[in-house]
């Protein structure tokens, strides 16, 4: 596959933005090799500088649910951007979200929108913290909620990925302050609430983790969480930036049946802008300005091309609750055939997958927290990723991420995706 374009872009790019990219695990520096600079997308696929097609299994690290360049969603982003791009001023628009996610999320009272996920986590604990008067939070090894400083303690995703042990700038009062246990691991929780339930002001975990490929939750862990919260008066915060709007209308609140005190959002929540939220109940949202004490604020929080996206985007799903069935199936699908695929070669692996939410681990073992995801044999899944990328099917580049699924995809993309594996698996050097 010709990558000329994309190999000028990267060695141009490096030049002017740090390692030649705008965020860490774009640069491919987990798997080798240049990173494909894409240059326009629609439905399921990608095109990349050079005009190569791949099948997309990223969807811009999931927001595009629906497939990219989706009708309604642009012309309405089209027709909005004629009557300005920001106005630093309230609209009914966001009432309209608001209402909307409302509507179709349990447990959510009053929201606020943000920019980015990240913002929406970090604001999460600020709000907690105002909230309960205590200062230390609990996250979970290999979940990430973004690049504030107390995430960044024992993160997934990107620190993952570039093997970043201790994160220069993270001072060392925000790390006392960050609590951490493996994830599905409830005995360990427990212990350390008997221990610090009284500093604890909230305890904040991915309900499916999708930054250490995607890990599901043992039975129990999230009730175990819920009761120790009630326990202890510790806000109980789903970080649903991943799975909110993508596993089922109410996320994975709805899913799992759990009632978290605050939940974050991002990504579906957008259509594919930059949005974020951070949401909940009406006693603790209410200590949020100007109801509250606690500082949050945004110039561009409400932005009104990116409301009238996620609104649209949103509206679709709840209007049209089958495509979570349609995108279930389709993932179970693909699951299969990699099951088979894979099973052609000698080399165990495991498959995870949860919703449209599936990850592939080359382990002999089963994946169920950040120490076992890093266990497995990651050498085996760079040979896999490039094998299959020369195949015109782009996974994320790390085994430290899910993959996420859109409902543009085809049982022929999915046929497509399955003999590329069972190639690719003829290829790789255990």
């Amino acid at each position: 596959m010709n990558i000329n374009k994309s190999i000028e872009l990267f060695q141009r790019a490096q030049s002017s933005i740090p390692g030649g990219v705008n965020s860490p695990v774009r640069a491919f520096k987990s798997v080798g090799g240049n990173p494909v600079f894409i240059s326009k997308a629609k439905g399921a696929y990608l095109y990349d500088a050079d005009s190569n097609q791949y099948i997309d299994y990223i969807a811009s690290w999931g927001p595009m649910i629906l497939g990219h360049a989706q009708g309604d969603v642009v012309k309405a982003i089209t027709e909005q951007a004629v009557h300005s791009t920001s106005y630093g001023a309230p609209t009914e628009l966001e009432i309209d979200v608001a209402e909307l996610i409302k509507s179709m999320v349990p447990n959510v009272d009053l929201i606020r929108m943000v920019s980015s996920g990240t913002e929406a986590c970090m604001s999460a604990i600020r709000v907690a913290r105002g909230y309960t008067g205590k200062n230390k939070i609990l996250k979970f090894e290999g979940c990430y909620h973004g690049h504030a400083d107390s995430f960044l303690v024992k993160a997934g995703s990107g620190v993952a990925t570039l093997n970043i042990q201790t994160v220069p700038g993270v001072t060392a009062g925000v790390s006392n302050d960050t609590l951490t246990c493996a994830y599905n691991d409830l005995d360990a929780v427990q212990q350390l609430a008997a221990t610090h339930g009284h500093e604890l002001a909230a305890i904040i975990v991915e309900p499916i983790a999708g930054n250490m490929g995607c890990i599901l939750p043992k039975p129990g862990f999230h009730e175990g969480l819920r009761s120790l919260c009630d326990e202890h008066n510790i806000v109980l915060i789903f970080d649903e930036v991943m799975t909110g709007f993508r596993l089922a209308k109410g996320g994975a609140q709805q899913v799992l049946d759990i009632d978290a005190d605050l939940v974050t959002y991002g990504k579906v929540i957008g259509g594919g802008l930059p949005v974020g939220a951070f949401g909940g109940k009406r006693h603790i949202m209410e200590m949020v300005a100007p109801l509250g004490n606690v500082y949050q604020a945004g110039t561009l929080s409400g932005n009104p091309v990116a409301m009238i996206a996620g609104f649209n985007t949103l509206s679709i799903l709840n209007e049209n609750p089958s495509i979570y069935k349609e995108l279930e199936e389709k993932t179970i699908y693909l699951k299969d055939g990699l099951q088979q695929a894979l099973s052609s070669s000698e080399i165990p692996f495991v498959i995870n997958q949860f919703g449209s939410m599936i990850s592939v681990h080359f382990s002999a073992h089963e994946v169920t927290d950040f120490v076992s995801a890093a266990s497995a044999n990651n050498e085996v899944f760079k040979q896999f990723f490039h094998a299959m990328l020369n195949r015109g099917i782009y996974l994320p580049p790390s085994p430290f991420e899910s993959w996420f699924l859109n409902n543009a995809l085809t049982t022929a993309d999915l046929d497509k995706t399955i003999h590329a594996a069972a190639e690719s698996m003829k290829e790789i050097k255990a």
